[in-house]
This record gives structure tokens, sequence and C-alpha cells, in this order.
């Protein structure tokens, strides 16, 4: 009996690791009524082939030596039969299945939809994957692995199961498709292993799986083979998440910094503490640095190494699902920073992945970002859209993620960004803007928007770029926010003045209400904002110790009435007085002081009096909602307005920001009767010198400020006070 011929030089290829098909050569082939079967064991002393017969017992089949660790034996069947191999290699031969009898596990579709960049469950199919199939010699249990790398002349899969030597275990390439695949019986859940890519320039990389479920814990950078068995507990969010416009309900976020929140918490600590003082502040959503898995710690997560990866440092995948899902039960909705902008040059990572410029632009100048040192995606190759897209679904399916902040967008969007003359070069037009780019955001948005109700994405966008909140469909970007960088930056300059200059800087809080309804806009007071020298909040603040106190508390007051969603980067809240760093702790024993106690108390009330009142964002992005009363009142550095609900119900904000009080001052109102004084931070239950109004001021029918009624009300020193009232 012949076996199958094959030449020499494809063996030697397929040994070299440098075959295409190494399926046209191992497993089984029918040839001249009888079946070849060959396997690849180099090192072993024996190998044999077991087939089942019709009396239940096995028959073994020694296989032949043919070159270089190939065996191969023929067997006489019509048809290719189940078959298992025994290998001897120094001690007693060892029972196993070869990974060359199946079949390829992504069909004509999958390759379709790949090459069309259309596969929006890409997780699904690509990456490691647990399987079972039956086989006549019982269930076989074992992980299916593939990888996209096009421009690879060879792929092979190494672990802890084989040594890290990947000889044995050659993939093959699934056609134009550029995805090599291998099903690999007898590992499952926690095996370590990586790709070994052949690039065309003749050197073997060893890269981490770009859409690994899990990681290595760093510095080591393998990936893990993973399968989710968590049982989610969040059903009734997720019906009243679809169920609801995201867009037009209250959304104060606590932004958090997973590893220096508490120093030392996993994900399922955090899970319990994090949501019992979330819910206890009264933020109605929290949002994450990011937790997709990245080398480098002080980066913050914003050098993303395994974007299908939670971080390990905290926990496994299923228990950052736990942390998700009891924050959900809790009733607090979950945001992360999604960050599809740059990736890092580490070279077991993304970087140069098949020995080509894969997944960055080719040209240096939109491949590479100068200011972080890392690489930029091509956002013009669909392949790549279709890994990021499918990666932001991921998120959102997966792990029921209820919003990605989509971290430096102004960097995607100008060819120029941080780059001087001669550094970049023009799109088609001869313009500035990454046509790319533009087109990847779209997509992105309105995939997101399609195929999961209720979620938002949200855009770090510092320029004045238009439409990034309009819908796709009108020519915009898609997001359903925009950070709100110049309220952030003008409304900071402002507060970090002196009072007694601050007079003549009046519009740096004003100036924000004339395009407050340009976009949706979100107020960030971020981690970007408390670090590398730039002071922690209470650092900005100037004055003496109560008066930095104070300008805090009014400060945030004004924040929590303008128009607006709200976002306080952890710390705020309590007036942490350091700088933030990510190598340690908040200082949570300054809470034992009366005054920190009183900046948490004042945010606490300001979520409180945000949730009980639609007026302060049931209109956020209608200039209906927002009337200024008293914009001008630049001596007295004092800003008065009211904001509306849609039931015509009302709360005036009067801020004051000169540590001067001021009393029997007259405001103009739309209706008389009794307004209460919902809040005023210099309450002295925030630690203020307990100036007030008594709880509340009766309006009268005298007309002031252009209104038909109008109340004395007593201003407070570097504070702010609302006054609430229904529509008669």
């Amino acid at each position: 009996m012949k076996p199958v011929p094959v030449d020499r030089a494809d063996l030697d290829r397929l040994v070299d690791g440098a075959h295409h098909d190494p399926h046209s050569i191992l497993g089984a082939h029918p040839f001249e009524g009888n079946v070849t079967i060959r396997v690849l064991r180099p090192g072993a002393r024996a190998v044999t082939v077991v087939l089942p017969n019709t009396d239940d017992a096995p028959t073994r089949v020694p296989m032949d030596h043919e070159a270089r660790g190939v065996w191969f034996a023929v067997v006489p069947a019509s048809e290719v039969p189940d078959y298992r191999i025994d290998v001897q290699y120094d001690a007693d031969p060892i029972p196993s299945d070869d990974p060359y009898r199946f079949w390829p596990l992504l069909g004509e579709l999958d390759m379709h939809l790949l090459g069309e960049g259309r596969h929006e469950e890409l997780w699904h199919h690509l990456g490691a994957h647990v399987r079972r199939f039956d086989s006549v010699f019982g269930p076989v249990h074992g992980t299916s692995f593939s990888v996209w790398a096009p421009n690879a002349l060879g792929v092979r899969v190494i672990g802890d199961f084989n040594y890290w030597d990947g000889t044995a275990f050659p993939m093959r390439s699934l056609g134009s498709s550029g995805v090599w695949e291998l099903f690999i019986p007898n590992i499952g859940v926690g095996t370590r292993y990586k790709f070994q890519i052949l690039g065309k320039d003749g050197k073997w990389r060893d890269k981490a799986d770009p859409l690994a479920f899990a990681t290595q814990l760093p510095p080591d950078t393998a990936s893990v083979v993973y399968e989710s068995t968590y049982q989610w507990g969040d059903g009734r969010w997720l019906e009243e998440r679809a169920a609801h416009d995201p867009h037009l309900g209250p959304m104060s976020i606590y932004e958090v910094h997973l590893g220096s929140w508490r120093t030392g918490l996993d994900y399922r600590e955090l899970a319990e503490q994090l949501t019992s003082y979330v819910s206890e502040a009264g933020f109605t959503h929290v949002e994450f640095l990011p937790v997709a898995e990245h080398p480098y710690g002080p980066s913050w997560g914003y050098q993303v190494s395994g974007y299908f990866a939670p971080s390990a440092r905290f926990g496994s995948p299923d228990d950052f699902r736990y942390l998700v899902d009891r924050l959900h039960q809790a009733g607090i909705g979950v945001l992360i920073d999604w960050v599809p902008a740059h990736f890092p040059k580490d070279e077991w990572a993304l970087a140069r992945f098949d020995g080509t410029c894969l997944y960055e632009h080719p040209d240096p100048f939109r491949g590479e970002q100068p200011d972080w040192g890392t690489y930029v995606f091509d956002f013009g190759r669909r392949e790549v859209r279709n890994f990021l897209v499918s990666n932001a679904l991921f998120w959102l399916e997966e792990f029921h993620i209820d919003g990605l902040r989509v971290d430096a967008v102004a960097s995607m969007l100008y060819l120029d960004y941080s780059r001087s003359a001669g550094q970049w070069t023009p799109n088609q037009y001869g313009g500035r803007e990454n046509l790319d780019a533009v087109q990847f955001l779209q997509e992105m948005n309105a995939t997101v928007y399609k195929r999961v109700p209720g979620v938002v994405t949200i855009a770090e966008e510092s320029t004045a770029w238009p439409g990034v909140t309009t819908p796709t469909d009108s020519g915009g970007l898609g997001f359903g926010f925009k950070w709100n960088m110049g309220w952030m930056n003008d409304s900071l300059a402002y507060m970090q003045r002196d009072p007694i200059h601050r007079r003549f800087h009046h519009n740096d809080m004003t100036f924000s209400l004339m395009y407050a309804f340009s976009e949706r806009f979100i107020l960030p007071l971020s981690h970007d904002e408390v670090v590398h020298g730039k002071s922690s909040l209470i650092g900005k603040m100037p004055g003496d110790r109560w008066q930095a106190l104070a300008n805090l508390r009014a400060y945030l007051a004004f924040m929590w009435a303008h128009p607006g969603k709200k976002l306080l980067f952890m710390g705020g809240e309590f007036a942490q007085s350091d700088e933030w760093s990510s190598e340690r702790g908040l200082d949570w024993w300054l809470l034992q002081f009366a005054e920190h106690e009183g900046v948490l108390r004042t945010v606490t009330d300001l979520n409180r009096a945000y949730r009980e009142h639609p007026a302060l964002w049931q209109r956020d992005g209608d200039v209906t909602g927002f009337e200024w009363i008293r914009a001008d009142d630049a001596e007295s550095n004092t800003f008065t307005w009211l904001r509306r609900d849609d039931d015509g119900n009302c709360v005036v904000a009067v801020v004051n920001l000169s540590p001067v009080p001021r009393s029997g001052v007259r405001i103009g109102l739309p209706w008389a009767g009794r307004w209460q004084e919902v809040l005023n931070t210099d309450s002295t239950h925030y630690g203020g010198s307990g100036i007030g109004n008594l709880g509340a001021v009766q309006a009268t029918d005298e007309p002031w400020d252009g209104r038909p009624a109008s109340a004395e009300i007593t201003i407070p020193p570097l504070a702010g006070c609302y006054f609430a009232s229904r529509r008669p």
C-alpha cells in the first residue's frame, strides 16, 4: 500500500513552519483505495495510529518515520476513519488526538464578512475558543485558535502544552482572508499561549493573541485560554436601559482609576466597596479609566495591548463581570474609557504583527503618534476598522457596559495633530482632516447605536470640530456626548484667580453658554486636571483654607446647575489635597477632618438635588431649558440663572464667587410664591459660615430683571444656592 506522495521540499517547508496549508499533508487523506495518515511529532521515538474496529477493540497501526519528525501510516479503508495516535518519547506512550483531522471552524460567511470588514462579532470567531466534538472514542475537548496575519509565511501555536515550541503545531491559512487557524485537542481553560509568526523577512515573532479574552498578569505577556461561566443578574437593568434614551436622563459620573481608588482591591472587592460608596455619594454612573490589558501601569491603561481582555491585575474576566453586575443591581451605570486612537510599540503585541505594518498605518506621518511614542491604527484598512468596531461591541455586549468614552478623538481627526510643518501629509483634497478616521468613527457610532439600544458613546474631543454629536445620517460623527473641554479650561482658569481679579474675567464663566447647545455635552473635571503639576482641585483654589474649600464647593454648585452632564474624578468629591498618583491610593484618611467630610456632603447633596429636580438635567441639550437671570454682574462675581424641566418647573441657581456676603438682593423670577432653598453650599453642614435664606424665600408680583415676579435673597460668600418651585 502506497502513501500519498509528498515532495521533500513540502515536508521541509512544513517542518520549518513555512507551509500555508499543513492540513494538505498532515491528517488523513484517501489515496488509491486506502487512507494515508501523517502526523508531525518531532522528537518521538515511536508513533502508533489507533483505529476502532467492530469488536470494540481498537486496531493499532505502527507509523513509519518519513523525515524530520513527520510520521506516516497507510490503513486499509475506503473512507477516512476516526482515529487517535499514541506517541512515545522517553516513557510510556501518550494517547492524543491529531489536530489535523478536524475541519476549519470558520465558514464561508465568516470569511466573506472578514474580507468585507463587516464581521461585527469578530470575537466569536478569532482568538482562542474552547470546543467539544463527538468521536467514536468519546468526546474530544480542545481549543480552536485563529488569527489574522495576511502577510505571514507561516504561523504556529506555542504555549504551556508544547513547552513553547511550535514545530508540531503549524496553522493553516484560510485563503485570501489572511486568517490562520488550528484546533488543538486536549487543551483548555487556563492554557497560556502565543502565536509564533514567520514574516516575509524570515524572522519569527512571538505574538500575544489580539483577541485573547484573558492574559497573564503583567509584566508577563502570554495570552490565556478563557471561557466565561458567569451568570448575570442585571436583566432588569438591561431591560430598562433599552427602553429609555440615556441622552435625556440624569448623568452624574464618578471617574475611577481601579488601581488607585483603594489600593490592593480586586474586582470583587471593588464590587462591594465601590458600589457602596458610589451609591451613598449619589452618582448615577461610574467611568473606569481603561480596563483593557496594558503592559505599562503608569500609562493608566491608555496604551492597550489586549483589547479584548480586562486587566489581569484585578482578577479574571468573570470577576470584572461581577463588578459591572453589582453596580447595575445597585442602579449605577458603567462607562469605560476606550482607546482606538493608538497602541504601544511592544514587540510581542500588535506592533508589526506579521512583520509588516498590519494594524498601524504604513506611512510614519500617519502611523506614529510622536506625543506618546505609539503607533496609530490604519483607519482606512477595513480589517482594522472591523477589529475596532467589533471590540467596541464586545465590551458593550459581553460585559454589559453602558457606554464608551472614546479617548483622544482629536488626535484621530487631524493629520497634523501635534505635528509641525513637513511632518504630515494632507488628505486627497488638500485638507488636514483624517477622512479615514472620520469614516471609522461614523461606522463605530452607527453600529453601536444600531446593535445595543440604551448605550452611549462619548468623545473626548478638544477642538471645534463641527457635528461631533450630530447623527451620522446627517453627516455628523454620531457620538452621543462630547466632553466640554472649553468649559473646563475657562472655568478652571477663572477659579484659580483671586476673587479681586475675577471681575475682569467674568466671561470665562459665561462664554460656555454661547455654544452649550451646539452639541450634547458632558462637563468634565477629569483625571487629566489633577496630575503632572496641575495640582488637585482644592489646590487650584485661591485664598486661605476656609476660602479654598468654599471656592471648591461653590464651583461644584456652578457645575451641577450648568447645562450638560457631570463628570468628577475620584478624590475631587472630598477635596483630595495632593495631586493624584496612579502609584498610590487616595488619601481617605482626610475624611476624619470635618472640612473634607463637608465637601463630600456637598457633592452628595448636589447629586441628590440633581436627581430630584429634572430641571437640572431634562433639557440639557435644549436652549429652552436655560435662561440667564443676571449674566453681567461682573463687579459682584455673581451669576444667576434658571433651569426648566419639561413641565415648566424651575430651579434657580445663584453662585457668588466673591468672598463678600450680600443681603437684600432682588432677583427676577418667573412667578410669585414660595421658592424652596434646596441647596446652599455655605451651610455649616458643609463647613460654611451658615449664611442663607432660612430654607425658602417668598416671591411677589413685583417685576424685576424683565420677569413678572421677584424675591429678595441673601447670597452667602463664595457659595452657590439653588431655589426650586413648581409651576403654578
